[in-house]
């Protein structure tokens, strides 16, 4: 049996940080991911001739101060997200081209609901406590009703209301209706340090949650980590077991079994029950795992020859609620050529195109693309497809969601260990809570809850 002073479970942003901490505080660590690759829910694939894409998380924004400190320390440069141009959004049958944040060529009625609906978000949010939003003042009555509830109740223009629908939700790759008005404000309001916050950070390129992404993608980053790691890293090892005692843990994988002094667990909430705990977790942070899930998310890189829609003063930005692609937007490299669009379906639209073959799926959302961008669209030359709603070891989409009445019940297990066992996880981050900054955020935390609880109780 393998022994090590900390062994770290999960390889996404938030379990790469935490092993890296602990190592360069001078810690002996071993870092179990179940994949055969690292990353997590980020996946950058790079062809021969250096071009990449992102088939999962992508984007930094201002106020990540940890994912850029990692960048700088890595030497990973940013670029901006091209932006110029106008976006375009398909709402109730009618194609809107605009420029901003806003469709003004909406009705009235339609743009001063979407406005008002905005800002009312953006004021709840100021009024949460990050680090325990289940004790704001309005908590249980927020924690009650969904996010849908309260669209349905507080915005009167249909128009208005499927877009913050999707907007909004589309963040947790679930219907409105499944997912607690109180975790959304918390996620949006986690985001209060950035130079935006709340919901306008949330949906913004310039400023926002898409203002840059690093050259080379996530990967530049993350096969760095792995590379000082070393063979501290172990892929293929999904963990079966995780026993611990009063002297420290047992770490069971199906070939390798390790012992540490204590552990970090950071893989998502959705998947934190496939592993079985000796003794048996306190039962509210049990239930928590339980309640926590996923939601459905594809998203496609689709290559053309050069981004022609810039020529046509188009930002590749585009929506369309309920559609086979739900948003699409300008994926290219910092070279800009060749031109690749992202296109993200979320929520029950990804549920439904999974239903689908390949063939068709792809029929469906380049006929997106074409009713959107025009004829040029028809003909890409690739077609990369990530589908992490059947992703084994993510449990489903970008992040996990609290339905009703979870955060109010059982949210303060969200980041306390239960005896020797540590939680990171971008989920657990009380600032930007569901980025990939809140992942390095909380490997950051946990692994530094994890030494001083060695600390203390060495001295005791």
């Amino acid at each position: 049996m393998a022994e090590f002073d900390y062994c770290v479970v999960g390889a996404g942003f938030a379990g790469l940080t935490a092993a890296l901490r602990l190592k360069q505080a001078g810690h002996s660590v071993v870092l179990l991911e179940a994949r055969d690759r690292v990353g997590g829910r980020t996946f950058t694939v790079t062809r021969d001739d250096g071009v990449w894409i992102d088939r999962g998380g992508a984007w930094v924004g201002p106020g990540q101060d940890r994912i850029h400190a990692l960048m700088d320390e890595f030497g990973v440069p940013e670029y901006k997200q091209h932006n110029d141009g106008e976006a375009i959004m398909i709402v109730g049958g009618k194609k809107h081209r605009y420029g901003g944040t806003i469709p003004w060529t909406m009705s009235p009625w339609a743009v001063a609901n979407l406005g008002l609906g905005l800002l009312s978000m953006e004021k709840m949010c100021k009024s949460i406590p990050r680090e325990s939003p289940w004790e704001a003042k309005q908590a249980e009555e927020w924690d009650r009703i969904s996010l849908g509830e309260w669209l349905q109740k507080n915005t009167a223009s249909k128009q208005a209301r499927e877009m913050l629908d999707m907007a909004l939700a589309g963040v947790y790759t679930s219907a409105a209706s499944e997912t607690s008005l109180l975790w959304v404000l918390l996620q949006m309001g986690s985001a209060t340090s950035s130079t935006i916050g709340g919901p306008t950070f949330v949906i913004s390129g310039k400023g926002g949650a898409q203002d840059a992404r690093p050259v080379g993608g996530m990967g530049a980053i993350y096969r760095q980590i792995a590379a000082e790691l070393g063979d501290a890293l172990q892929l293929s090892r999904p963990v079966r077991q995780i026993a611990q005692d009063a002297d420290g843990v047992t770490v069971r994988s199906d070939d390798l079994t390790v012992r540490a002094r204590r552990v970090i667990v950071a893989i998502p909430l959705a998947i934190a029950t496939s592993i079985d705990y000796e003794p048996m977790l306190p039962l509210d942070r049990a239930f928590l795992h339980q309640r926590m899930p996923s939601g459905a998310v594809i998203k496609t890189s689709i290559f053309y020859d050069e981004p022609f829609w810039r020529a046509d003063g188009l930002s590749g930005q585009s929506t369309s609620p309920g559609s086979p692609a739900t948003l699409t937007i300008d994926a290219c490299t910092d070279t800009a050529v060749p031109g690749i669009m992202c296109v993200i379906t979320e929520g029950p639209a990804a549920r439904q195109l999974t239903k689908l073959d390949e063939a068709e799926r792809k029929s469906l959302v380049v006929g997106e693309l074409v009713d959107r961008f025009g004829g040029r669209a028809s003909t890409p030359v690739e077609f990369h497809e990530q589908n992490w709603s059947t992703d084994r070891y993510s449990g489903g989409g970008m992040i996990g969601h609290a339905p009703t009445g979870v955060l109010t019940q059982f949210g303060y297990t969200l980041r306390p260990p239960c005896g020797r066992i540590h939680w990171a996880g971008t989920e657990s981050s009380a600032t930007m809570c569901g980025w990939i900054d809140g992942a390095v955020r909380s490997g950051e935390r946990a692994a530094t809850e994890a030494i001083a609880a060695e600390t203390t109780a060495a001295v005791s």
